[in-house]
């Protein structure tokens, strides 16, 4: 156990490497090739979970459509009603 904690401390009192500012083209590229690896890794959906996903995401946005609408007609009603009271 010691060994291991000397070798940490060992690390930690190294000094950090010096990294070189990459410019113009290489760093385009570097990021390219990147963003070319993390998307290998991404798993895609099947177009099954595609379409249901779009059918729940729809039916959720036709949902809140109609609350809206019934919160919005309710509010005007109300407020003709008022109007008439108070005319």
């Amino acid at each position: 156990m010691p060994d291991e904690k000397t070798e940490k401390t060992e690390q930690s009192n190294s000094k950090p490497s010096v990294k070189r500012k990459v410019k113009g083209k290489n760093r385009f590229a570097r990021w390219f090739r990147e963003m070319r690896s993390e998307l290998k890794k991404v798993v895609w959906p099947t177009p099954k979970q595609i379409v249901n996903n779009t059918f729940v995401a729809l039916t959720v946005m036709a949902a809140a459509a109609i609350v809206i609408w019934v919160i919005d007609y309710a509010g005007t009603q109300i407020f003709q009603a008022i109007r008439l009271i108070f005319r």
